[in-house]
This record gives C-alpha cells, sequence and structure tokens, in this order.
C-alpha cells in the first residue's frame, strides 16, 4: 500500500451533509478532500428528491391536459413521450451536476471519484474510477455513504430485475402495467405518477393502509388512488415473483381472501432503505454500526472511533435531505465549539403525491401511544377558498394544540400547497408560540396559508366529530 496522503479533512460519500461540510471546510483553510464512488452531490440531485419530483411534475401537468375541459379549454387527443419526460429530468440533473462541480472548484476541496474502503484510522484506500489507486489519510473524517432501497428475500424477486426508484426514473418507454412492491412515501409518489402518465398501476402493501400516517390520512390518500384507478391491494404478502421486469412478470400474493395472482409488464420494488455501511472496512477501525446497519454515533453525530463523524442516512437520521442538511450544521457548530444536538430536533417532511401530504410534530396516532394530551383543530380543504379557485378541495388539515400551553404538538395537511404551507407552522412550533398568533394573523387573500385562520379558529376535543373528519377526508376532488 503507498504511503498516505494527508489531509485536514476527509470526507466519504458526497450527500447533502458531506458535500456541504466539505465546501464550508475548504473555504475556511482546511486541506480537504471528497471521496464519491458514483453520484456527484449524492442521491437527491441525481436519483432521488429532485428528479422524481421533476417526473412527479410533468405528470401532474399531464393530469392537467387530461383535465382540460374542466378549465373550459379545448384541444385534441395528447400522448405522453416518455423519452421526453427522461430529457426533461436529464436536463435538469446535468444542470445540478455543473452547479456541485463549480462549488468544490470553487471551495477548493479537492472531489476524487472512486471506491473507498477504511484500511487503518482515519485512513482510505481508494480505487479510482478512471483506474489506479490512492491511499488518504484525514485529521478528521466524516462519513456520509448514504443508503439503498432494500431487495427483500422474496423468492424470484431479484432474479425478475426490479425496478427500484432509479431505474424507475430513467425509463424511456411506459410501462404497459406497473406493480408496485411498497405502500410508503416512495410507493405512493411513483404510483400515482406513473398512472397520471398512463400505465395501469397496481400497489402492493403488506400492512392495513398505505403510508405510517394517521388513519384519516391513509384513507384520503386510499380514496385518491381510487379515484385516479389505481389498484391497491392491502393486507397482503409477496409470496413469489416470476418472470422478468420490462417483459412480464408474474406476482403470487398471499391475501386476507386467499392466494391471488397479479400479472403485469413492470415491477417496482420500494420496500424501504439500507444503509451503505457494508464492505467499507468500518468493522477494521473501531467505526461501530447497529443492528440495522447504521453507524452508531451520539447526539452530536459523533462515531465511536476518535475524530470521525457519521451524517444522514448511513447514521440513522431521517430519511430526508434537509436533515442530513441539519447534521451538516451541528457537526461544523460543534467544530467550532458550539453545543448543538441531535436531540428533540423537529424535522418536517412531504410526500409529493397530488394533493401533496406534509407533516411535522406528533400525529394523533403518536400522541395516543405517548399518552401526551391534546386538543384537535380541523379543516377540510373546502373551508379553504384558494382551493376553490384551483379546483383542488380534496384533502384537509389538522393540528394538535397542548391543552395547557395552547402551543402546537404536531400538524398534517393533505391538500393543494401542503408543503409551503407547513413551512409556517414550522416556524411557529420552532418559536414555541402559542396557536392563537397564527389564529389572529392576517394573512394575505386568497392563498392557502389562509387557512391557518379557520383552522385554528375551530380548536376542539379530539373526541368530537372523529368520524366527520374520516368522511370529509374521503370528500372533494383531486
Amino acid at each position: 500500500m503507498s504511503k498516505a496522503e494527508q489531509y485536514d479533512v476527509l470526507v466519504l460519500g458526497s450527500g447533502a451533509g458531506g458535500k456541504l461540510l466539505s465546501w464550508t471546510l475548504a473555504r475556511e483553510g482546511k486541506r480537504t478532500a471528497v471521496v464519491e464512488r458514483k453520484l456527484i452531490g449524492g442521491s437527491c440531485p441525481n436519483v432521488a428528491c429532485l428528479p422524481s419530483k421533476n417526473v412527479i411534475h410533468t405528470a401532474k401537468v399531464a393530469w392537467f391536459v387530461q383535465h382540460h375541459q374542466e378549465f373550459g379549454i379545448q384541444t385534441g387527443p395528447i400522448s405522453i413521450d416518455m423519452a421526453g419526460v427522461y430529457a426533461r429530468k436529464r436536463n435538469m440533473v446535468d444542470d445540478l451536476v455543473k452547479i456541485h462541480l463549480d462549488q468544490y472548484r470553487g471551495s477548493g476541496a479537492e472531489l476524487i471519484l472512486g471506491e473507498g474502503t477504511f484500511v487503518g484510522p482515519r485512513t482510505l484506500h481508494v480505487t479510482l474510477r478512471d483506474g489506479g489507486e490512492r491511499t488518504l489519510s484525514g485529521e478528521r473524517v466524516f462519513v456520509n455513504v448514504g443508503s439503498h432501497a432494500t431487495i427483500p428475500d422474496i423468492s424470484g424477486l431479484r432474479d425478475s430485475r426490479p425496478l427500484t426508484h432509479v431505474e424507475a426514473l430513467d425509463l424511456q418507454r411506459l410501462p404497459e402495467h406497473l406493480i408496485v412492491l411498497g405502500g410508503g412515501y416512495v410507493g405512493v409518489e411513483m404510483s400515482q405518477a406513473m398512472r397520471r402518465l398512463g400505465s395501469r398501476v397496481t400497489l402492493i402493501g403488506r400492512g392495513p393502509q398505505l403510508t405510517r400516517e394517521d388513519p384519516d390520512v391513509a384513507e384520503a390518500i386510499l380514496h385518491l388512488f381510487r379515484d385516479e384507478e389505481i389498484e391497491v391491494l392491502l393486507h397482503t404478502d409477496v409470496v413469489s415473483v416470476n418472470g422478468v421486469s420490462g417483459e412480464h412478470v408474474s406476482v403470487q400474493l398471499r391475501t386476507e381472501h386467499g392466494p391471488k395472482a397479479v400479472e403485469g409488464s413492470d415491477i417496482l420494488v420500494a420496500l424501504g432503505r439500507t444503509p451503505n455501511t457494508k464492505g467499507i472496512g468500518l468493522e477494521k477501525v473501531g467505526i461501530a454500526v447497529n443492528e440495522k446497519g447504521h453507524i452508531q454515533v451520539n447526539d452530536r453525530l459523533e462515531a465511536t472511533a476518535p475524530n470521525v463523524w457519521a451524517m444522514g442516512e448511513c447514521a440513522g437520521s431521517p430519511y430526508f435531505t434537509h436533515a442530513s442538511e441539519d447534521d451538516f450544521r451541528i457537526v461544523h457548530d460543534n467544530l467550532n465549539g458550539g453545543h448543538s444536538s441531535t436531540r428533540d430536533r423537529l424535522i418536517p417532511y412531504c410526500v409529493f403525491t397530488d394533493p401533496p401530504l406534509a407533516r411535522v410534530g406528533l400525529s394523533e396516532s403518536q400522541a395516543r401511544q405517548r399518552k401526551i394530551g391534546y386538543r384537535i383543530a380541523y379543516l377540510p380543504m373546502e373551508g379553504v377558498l384558494r382551493a376553490h379557485t384551483l379546483g383542488e378541495t380534496r384533502g384537509f388539515m389538522k393540528a394538535l394544540i397542548d391543552p395547557e400551553t395552547n402551543r402546537i404538538l404536531g400538524f398534517t395537511a393533505f391538500g393543494p400547497d401542503a408543503g409551503e404551507v407547513l413551512g409556517t407552522i414550522h416556524v411557529a412550533m420552532l418559536a414555541r408560540q402559542p396557536y392563537t398568533l397564527l389564529r389572529d394573523a392576517a394573512f394575505t387573500h386568497p392563498t392557502m396559508i389562509e387557512g391557518l385562520k379557520p383552522l385554528f379558529s375551530n380548536v376542539r376535543e379530539p373526541a368530537l366529530a372523529s368520524k366527520d373528519r374520516l368522511e370529509s377526508a374521503q370528500t372533494g376532488h383531486a
């Protein structure tokens, strides 16, 4: 092994936390190297968050065109050009990669493309993508290697060469009948997008509902999917898969009502994520992982080996880009003498169905499980005038209120611009303000955020009208 090149900072993986830290520390004068196996900038700009939302938006445009007559617009027949859908997405990704490369050049951080493996304390052996090898050592090392889609050990599944979200976003053809395994967030986003682009879609979920949200939220999404003619099979286990995705697949199922078979052209696996921590030598250098494969870290994101930190999904942080970015904030602050921690941080998230789902803080189910008292504020989207101007009145908003302090414990929205409305709630919760601050605010008319006034004017005990809430969630138009 060649003599190790010395760096102040060595980052393995260029995901959200890793790249921000490398650019920042390099600009602060630290000699910094980033080892990246494949995706410059990590998964988000290449194969996950941003390209998926690009395709999802294209699917919404297709939905608008298909429903043009509702808007008083006359046009002829339309067709979907999946090569064009792919090209739009690819152009965006290429632009984002260029932006990342500019950041590396501008910051002075050295980007090294290759496979990195720990071979000694804070030391990596790198097999370079273009041939050759290097050995790098850092005074401080940061691991940000992310995760990949889990392919479970189901008979015939691997042999069927299934799609994950990565391959699905690169399709330049339209699947005739897409079978989606998994009723979580990736599964529901991709199911709706592909259906709107013209595929027949069957979604298979192991659990009793779609997503892990409150039952009224899950029920609202289920009714949306049924209205859009997405077949949903819940309480269903996959027994085996035969065939090859892209040609023909047959999925053998075990349902509540007995065996069942589903035939399709393609199969997409959306059954969770696995950390990319195997095979990179962590065990050789005292970097411990837990039973799920996440690197063990404390609330300052310090690993079990000296001067080693882990960030993002590989460290067990919430599986969102903004959580990894917040990991960067915590680590950087602490490197400069701060006292930041992952304890009790408030991480919001959105699911980009149409309408989108957004949540921050406690759900009703979580509050009940933890025996936390709350009052409820609930408003159907039909009560928001902006929703009527859009013709998108499906869904609802609800908030949990602390009965003693009047602070907001949690907020869920399923409706147009839910993610944008979420930001205001998030800030109010961070500021530990009572809900009355939003109830009494003079929001701009007509906007979706204006709906917070009637929402918070309707605070009551949760036992009241739970049935009405469920019925309201099932009404309205997409």
